[in-house]
C-alpha cells in the first residue's frame, strides 16, 4: 500500500500509524524521497512521485493495490495534478482509493477550496475503482494561526451566525486515513470530524480560560471580514477562501459530528478544548 505525499506531516503520521498497525508492505510516495530517511530504516519503501510528472507517477504507482492520495498543497494546481494521480492509479492496477477531501466539497464558485477538492472526487469516482473519500474537517491546528492574535489583541473576529465546526486534529485524521487504507471496502465518502462542533463564541471562551486573558468576539458580515483579513496583510484569495470556511459554518456544513474517527482509528477523536491546553504555550506566542 502507498502513501503519497509522505513527507508532509498528515502522510508521516499515516505511515507511523500503518507501521504501528503492524503492515508489512508500506511504501511512502514523496517528490523528494530524501526526506523519508528514517522511514526508509524501518523498512518503509521509498519512492519518487510527483504528481507533475507522469513517468514518476506510472513508476511509483507500479505494483500497488491501495493506494493514499493526500491532497497537495498547489492551490490552483490541484485538480489536474491529483486528477493525473488516479489516472496513474488506475493504469496501474490500482483497487482501492484513499483520498483526503474536504467538508462539502461542491462546484459552487463561492466555495473557497472546495471545488478543487470536488472535482477530484468527481475523476476518483469516474475512475470505476473502489475508494473512500475522507472529508476531512477544518484541523484544531488551524486554531493556533489566528488564537494567539486573538489572545493578545482581546479580539476574536468572526461571521455573524456561526453554527459551529467540528473541529479535528491532524493526528486523528492521519491514523484515520491509514485505518482506511488498510480496510475499507466499496465506494463511500466519510466526514472526519472532531467530537462536537465548536463555535467561535466558544473558542474564544477556551483562549480566554487558558490564557487568563478577556476575548470578545466581534460578528461581522463577511464583506467586513475579508476586508479586515486583506487590511492586515492577508492575499485577497487567500482570505476569501478563510472566509468561505466561515460561510460553510454559519450553512452548519461544518458543524457535522460523525463516528469516522472512532471508526478507522480504533480511538475517539480529540477535543477542541484538550487540543488547545495541550497547545497552551502557543496561545500565549
Amino acid at each position: 500500500m502507498l502513501v503519497t505525499g509522505a513527507a508532509g506531516n498528515l502522510g508521516r503520521i499515516a505511515v507511523e500509524e500503518l507501521l504501528a498497525r503492524g503492515a508489512t508492505r508500506v511504501i511512502a510516495g514523496s517528490r523528494d524521497p530524501a526526506k523519508l530517511a528514517d522511514l526508509t530504516a524501518r523498512g518503509v519503501e521509498a519512492r519518487r512521485i510527483d504528481f507533475d510528472d507522469p513517468a514518476s507517477l506510472a513508476a511509483g504507482f507500479a505494483g500497488v493495490d491501495r493506494v493514499l492520495i493526500i491532497s497537495t498543497g498547489d492551490i490552483g494546481r490541484r485538480v489536474a495534478q491529483q486528477t493525473a494521480a488516479v489516472e496513474a492509479a488506475k493504469a496501474a492496477g490500482v483497487k482501492h482509493i484513499v483520498y483526503t477531501s474536504a467538508p462539502a466539497a461542491r462546484p459552487d464558485a463561492d466555495a473557497g477550496l472546495n471545488p478543487e477538492h470536488f472535482w477530484t472526487e468527481v475523476a476518483i469516482a469516474a475512475s470505476g475503482l473502489d475508494f473512500t473519500i475522507l472529508r476531512n474537517h477544518m484541523y484544531a491546528e488551524n486554531n493556533l494561526m489566528d488564537l494567539p492574535q486573538a489572545a493578545a489583541s482581546g479580539q476574536l473576529f468572526g461571521l455573524i451566525g456561526d453554527r459551529g465546526t467540528a473541529y479535528v486534529t491532524r493526528a486523528d485524521a492521519a491514523r484515520t486515513a491509514a485505518g482506511a487504507l488498510l480496510w475499507a471496502e466499496g465506494k463511500t465518502v466519510e466526514d472526519v470530524t472532531g467530537p462536537a462542533p465548536v463555535t467561535n463564541t466558544e473558542r474564544a471562551t477556551l483562549v480566554s480560560e487558558l490564557t487568563g486573558k478577556p476575548v470578545a468576539l466581534i460578528p461581522l458580515a463577511p464583506a467586513d471580514l475579508k476586508g479586515g483579513m486583506v487590511a492586515a496583510g492577508l492575499p485577497e484569495g487567500f482570505a476569501e477562501a478563510l472566509v468561505a470556511f466561515q460561510r460553510d459554518a454559519v450553512s452548519g456544513h461544518h458543524g457535522v459530528v460523525t463516528d469516522v474517527v472512532e471508526r478507522y482509528s480504533g480511538r475517539a477523536p480529540q477535543a477542541l478544548a484538550d487540543f488547545l491546553k495541550h497547545n497552551s504555550a502557543a496561545l500565549m506566542a
